[in-house]
Formats: C-alpha cells, sequence, structure tokens
C-alpha cells in the first residue's frame, strides 16, 4: 500500500494496524518513495495458529457443565 505522509499523518494508527496484520505501506512524499513500514520479522499472526490449535484437540468425556451439576447435587443430599 502507497500513501503520501500528509495523509499518512491524519492516519497514523490505521497504518500502523494494518502494517500489525502484516501489511507493508510505503510512505511517499511527491510521489517518490521516503519510507516503508513493515511487521517485524519473524512475527507471525497469533490468530490462525490458535484456530489450528483448537482443531487439533480432540474433547472427550461428557461436558464441563454436567460433571459441576453432578457435584452440585450431591452436595445436597
Amino acid at each position: 500500500m502507497e500513501v503520501n505522509i500528509k495523509e499518512a499523518r491524519g492516519k497514523f494508527s490505521s497504518l500502523i494496524h494494518q502494517v500489525e496484520e502484516g501489511m507493508e505501506v510505503i510512505l511517499t512524499r511527491r510521489g517518490i518513495e521516503v519510507a516503508r513500514m513493515v511487521p517485524p520479522a519473524g512475527k507471525t499472526k497469533r490468530l490462525p495458529s490458535l484456530k489450528k490449535f483448537r482443531a487439533a484437540i480432540k474433547i472427550s468425556g461428557k461436558p464441563l457443565s454436567e460433571t459441576v451439576i453432578e457435584g452440585r447435587q450431591e452436595e445436597r443430599y
């Protein structure tokens, strides 16, 4: 994404957010590239790996809510 410096001043936090998401932002002055904003090297997005992690987990047994209800009922009687 290419943005001139005047425009970048007005939406700097939005640009930072886009860089955090992995986008590269090129800052220009009069159409000439003067700087680049890039995400840190080696930084990975956390959300995709979290989805893979959740998909890899196999839940077995009865739901925790049932276990809690049973425990409460046992304590009453």
